[in-house]
This record gives structure tokens, C-alpha cells and sequence, in this order.
């Protein structure tokens, strides 16, 4: 493969025939032998997909040719080559699984009553007038968290996106209710939707950063509000944005690592912070 590269993205949008989507993308994918897994609902789609450069920009040209994703924003990075085992493309009911299908409503301009988008210098401008008032919420699952995260942020102990339903209502985050709240992820698409689920439960100022870590990453790297590496899924596992402090703990010798591999260990975890040592 001469020049890998990948492409995240995602649309909330109706989808009257999510099941005709998904049949074409993957054939457009199978076609160029691209890899990866992309996700479509009557909410939208969701797609993390690689291969060569060319075969990824064509990827890119036939899937802005339908209407409803002709301003899909395409977040670009380099590959390593066969970053994905394969390629997915399911039909679900939800884009993210946050369990709660029928509550998420998109129109034609996205997600219905969610968060207010901050673009990452428009963060940077609401943390200069509210300061310390300004809580980041990370809308990742902890492990990711591990590695990564917004300076002083607040990282639910949660293994998957159906655990924020229930921890939003036992009240563990009322006292976010009157503060200003910046949800945040890896592109955006877990924010589109927690955002809105905190609103619908009474949460009264809440943002998310548009374009998540990776459009954040782009603009500030390590001169801003970021400290760590970011953990992507695929083959890399994680990515950085300059020369990082490493933040994260081997969870067996405890020396810093911003390594997250497979790990099945005598507390049956599948994914965890490890040395390259240990992991060997």
C-alpha cells in the first residue's frame, strides 16, 4: 500500500432506507478494498474506513455524491496499512449505541435539541469567561480516558455509551445541572447525542466541541487544554498531536504508557493500559 490513510466521519440526517445505504457503501468499499466499519440507522451513518490514498479519496467523492451526506466534515489521518481485519457495515438502530433509540430525533441539520457546537477556539473563549465554572465532561468510555483527556475533566467510570442513561439518572452529575458543561470524543458523534440526552434531563447549558479531540487536536495540539494521546480504533490504537506528556499507567508495573492493548488478565479485561514491556 503506497500512502495509507483514514477517514472519520459521521451525518445525523433521515434515512428513510438505512438497510439501501448500507448495501451501498458496502459495495463502494468492497470495490476499492477499503476496510473499516461504518454504521447506518434511520439517524444517519457513521464511518471509520481506510486504504490507499486513492482509493480513500474515491471512497470520499462517491459518498459525498449522495445529497444528504454532500457536507459530511471528513477528518483525515494517516495509516500504518491494514489498519482494520476487515470491513463492517451494519444496520442498526442507532448510530451510537446509547440505548435509547426513539429518543433521538434528527432532521435534515442534524440532531434535534442537542448541545450548543463550539468550535475548538470558540472553547477556548468560554473557558476565558466563565474559567473555573466550565466543566468538561468525557463522553468516552474510561479506558479511552486513560491515555487522554481535557485538563482536570470529569471521566465517568463507564465501559459503554448504554451506561450514561443510567448514570445521568441516578443524579451522580447533578451538579452539572447549572454549570456550563463541554461534552467531548474522539470526532464528535457520542457528544452529538449524550449532549442532547443531558438536555432532555434538565441539564441547562451544555456544548459540545464540534469536530471532537481530533479537530481540537488539529488546530491547538499540545498548546492547549489537551493533555495525552488520543485512542482511535484501529490497528494504531492511539495518536498523537505533537510530543505529549504521557499521562497513562501500565496497569501491571505502573510505568507511563500511552500503549492500550488487548489484556486478558485475572479481572477478565479485554482492552487496558499496558507497557510494551508487559505486554510482551
Amino acid at each position: 500500500m503506497a500512502t495509507p490513510k483514514i477517514v472519520l466521519f459521521y451525518v445525523f440526517t433521515p434515512l428513510p432506507d438505512p438497510e439501501a445505504i448500507s448495501l451501498w457503501q458496502h459495495s463502494v468499499c468492497s470495490a476499492l478494498g477499503l476496510r473499516g466499519r461504518i454504521i447506518v440507522s434511520p439517524h444517519g451513518v457513521n464511518a471509520t474506513v481506510g486504504g490507499d490514498i486513492r482509493d480513500v479519496k474515491r471512497y470520499v467523492k462517491a459518498t459525498r455524491s449522495y445529497a444528504a451526506f454532500k457536507n459530511a466534515d471528513i477528518k483525515w489521518s494517516d495509516g500504518v496499512g491494514d489498519d482494520f481485519p476487515r470491513l463492517s457495515v451494519k444496520t442498526r438502530p442507532e448510530i451510537v449505541t446509547f440505548g435509547a433509540p426513539d429518543e433521538v430525533r434528527v432532521d435534515a441539520d442534524g440532531v434535534v435539541g442537542g448541545g450548543t457546537h463550539l468550535s475548538p477556539e470558540q472553547l477556548h473563549d468560554l473557558v476565558a469567561r466563565r474559567g473555573s465554572d466550565v466543566a468538561f465532561l468525557d463522553g468516552r468510555n474510561s479506558i479511552e480516558a486513560q491515555i487522554g483527556r481535557f485538563r482536570d475533566a470529569i471521566v465517568p467510570e463507564i465501559e459503554t455509551t448504554r451506561d450514561f442513561i443510567p448514570l445521568i439518572e441516578s443524579g451522580a452529575l447533578d451538579h452539572l445541572k447549572d454549570k456550563p458543561v463541554v461534552t467531548y470524543c474522539t470526532g464528535g458523534v457520542r457528544c452529538e447525542v449524550l449532549s442532547a440526552l443531558m438536555v432532555n434531563r434538565g441539564f441547562r447549558e451544555v456544548y459540545q466541541l464540534d469536530g471532537g479531540i481530533v479537530r481540537y487536536g488539529e488546530r491547538f495540539g499540545d498548546d492547549g487544554l489537551w493533555d495525552g494521546s488520543l485512542y482511535v480504533f484501529d490497528k494504531r490504537m492511539s495518536v498523537d498531536f505533537g510530543a505529549p506528556a504521557v499521562i497513562g499507567r501500565c496497569v501491571e508495573c505502573g510505568a507511563p504508557t500511552s500503549n492500550v492493548a488487548n489484556h486478558p488478565d485475572r479481572d477478565g479485561r479485554e482492552l487496558a493500559v499496558l507497557c510494551a514491556e508487559c505486554a510482551h
